[in-house]
């Protein structure tokens, strides 16, 4: 059944089949809703500092930049505004890191049309839409005393190798640079591996983009 409040929605998207499809999704379960559409961060906050939006449906991506740099902006224009992140990246690497930063939730692309139903309920009756998956996450970090930030589960010197193998240096280098042996480099390579459940530099490039 439709509800009749008047809500105002804005859609964040670079791609406009999307931002259509979600549009038709909100229409299904708002009858009077009011929807904004916007393809970057310029429009975005050009409609937000026009017209007060009860939900922002936001991706991460964009030409003009990562959203994630922007939601302090979008707070100072809207302070009590709901924003619920929408987009294709993995919610394990990317959900809380978004939530601490500001938004009031986090859904996946990948998600079936029922979910994100669900999600965008959520947001408009209690303000906020959280996973099972990040409520787990959060959970196990809470009893394990694991943090959720992994980075803090290297030590000094993980950190340290970890840097010089984003910047590029190989083993060897980063053996001569340290004073240590080689083997030893691969030792800590391996444990930040290990650590980080990752298996290639591209993934360590991402988390530390994210979480340092």
């Amino acid at each position: 059944m439709k509800q009749t409040t008047n809500f105002t929605f804005l859609i964040v998207d670079d791609h406009s089949i999307v931002r259509q499809g979600v549009s038709l999704l909100i229409k299904e379960l708002f009858l009077n809703a009011k929807i904004h559409q916007a393809g970057n961060f310029k429009d975005t906050l050009k409609i937000l500092r026009e017209t007060k939006v009860d939900l922002l449906i936001l991706d991460i991506n964009f030409p003009d930049g990562n959203s994630l740099n922007i939601l302090a902006e979008i707070k100072n224009i809207q302070s009590d505004i709901k924003i619920l992140i929408f987009s294709g990246y993995d919610e394990d690497i990317y959900g809380l890191r978004y939530i601490n930063a500001g938004a009031s939730g986090y859904l996946n692309k990948g998600s079936s049309e029922d979910e994100m139903k669900q999600a965008i309920k959520s947001m408009m009756i209690s303000g906020k839409y959280i996973t099972q998956n990040i409520k787990d996450r959060i959970l196990d970090s809470y009893i394990s005393k694991k943090p959720i930030n992994p980075l803090e589960q290297l030590s000094n010197r993980e950190v340290e190798v970890a840097r010089l193998l984003i910047k590029g240096y190989g083993n060897m280098e980063i053996a001569e640079l340290l004073q240590v042996k080689k083997s030893t480099v691969s030792t800590f390579k391996n444990r930040i591996f290990e650590k980080l459940g990752i298996t290639n530099l591209a993934d360590l490039i991402d988390f530390f983009q994210l979480y340092s």
